[in-house]
């Protein structure tokens, strides 16, 4: 730090992958109320691809883009935090409206972060925070999973879909995820019960495995897949539309009484920091210390490769969370 400047990805302006370029930027300054964090690792997420392409629904540009990191405290102007401590930070407007987590250092407030203490490598570390919370949000507060319920996972190749088939299991749930690839459903087998191969309509499979209908079902495609999904599920049971990897985020024409099933919930799930505990988040990370539980990382990048990280997002070359190192 005794330059004062930081290695960072930017983007000037929307665009491809192209537009991501890495350059040396001061670093920023905490005020009082904020952390300065020093990156060891940030995950890779379809919502920073959405918002490099112009298509976010909010931010601005130049911009340091992701929306999470996980690293040490460096500075902490109000205390709320020891220098050193290991801390996650997510969202808060993180990679939109201030600068995010692709960079050496990165500067957020306090109520974007979480602390924790592990032994596990950066590389596992930093695939862990978004991920995590959206898949415990999705299942604990978009369908209120419960132990012995079947749930429904709609692009469990994801890495979301692939955390919430971990996070199911261990709450003792029976999962039944999705692929549109065949050459994935042995992957995905190893993190769900059952796998159906999703040509874009999938209920009499499901129906077949769970006959009644599955209990709760969240959707990771899009809308494109949403009144399917919706057809899979029981009487009383809940649909949980957290992501769009088809890039399909709204219904033209929607008419609720033609697409939702009689008795059938339809919620959404979109979170902060303050969703995901600290709780739950250590004892997340202590299980995989201890082998009861894993995080599905799909590949290990540094800085220099983001513009090849980006590509493999955005062509579905991944199963699993892209994880960044910055040193």
């Amino acid at each position: 730090m005794n330059d004062r400047t930081m290695r960072a990805v930017v983007a000037d302006g929307p665009g491809g992958p192209e537009v991501l370029s890495v350059r040396r930027i001061p670093i920023p300054n905490p005020r009082t109320g904020w952390i300065l964090l020093r990156v060891e690792a940030f995950g890779l997420n379809r919502s920073e691809l959405h918002f490099r392409r112009g298509v976010g629904t909010f931010g601005s540009f130049p911009r340091v883009l992701g929306i999470e990191a996980a690293g040490t405290v460096a500075a902490c102007p109000g205390g709320e935090y020891v220098v050193g401590t290991q801390v996650a930070a997510l969202m808060g407007g993180m990679g939109r409206t201030i600068d995010g987590g692709y960079a050496e250092y990165t500067c957020v407030p306090a109520t974007s972060v979480i602390p924790f203490n592990s032994a596990l490598p950066w590389s596992t570390l930093g695939a862990v925070p978004e991920m995590l919370q959206t898949a415990y949000g999705s299942l604990t507060v978009g369908v209120d999973g419960r132990a012995g319920q079947t749930l429904l996972i709609r692009g469990g190749t994801s890495s979301v879909g692939l955390a919430l088939a971990v996070l199911a299991r261990r709450h003792g749930m029976r999962v039944i995820s999705t692929t549109r690839n065949i050459a994935k459903v042995a992957t995905l087998g190893q993190y769900a019960d059952h796998v159906v191969v999703d040509d874009g309509t999938i209920v009499d499979m499901v129906r077949a495995l769970a006959p009644g209908g599955v209990d709760g079902a969240v959707e990771l495609v899009g809308t494109n897949t949403l009144a399917d999904s919706l057809q899979c599920v029981r009487t009383h049971g809940t649909v949980c539309f957290t992501g769009m990897l088809s890039d399909q985020w709204t219904i033209q024409d929607f008419y609720p009484m033609d697409f939702i099933p009689n008795g059938v919930r339809l919620t959404a799930y979109s979170g902060e920091a303050s969703n995901l505990p600290s709780a739950v988040l250590q004892g997340f990370l202590d299980d995989v210390s201890a082998d009861r539980a894993i995080v599905p990382i799909g590949c290990v990048y540094q800085l220099d490769d983001i513009v090849a990280a980006h590509r493999d997002m955005e062509d579905g070359a991944l199963t699993g969370k892209g994880v960044v190192l910055t040193r």
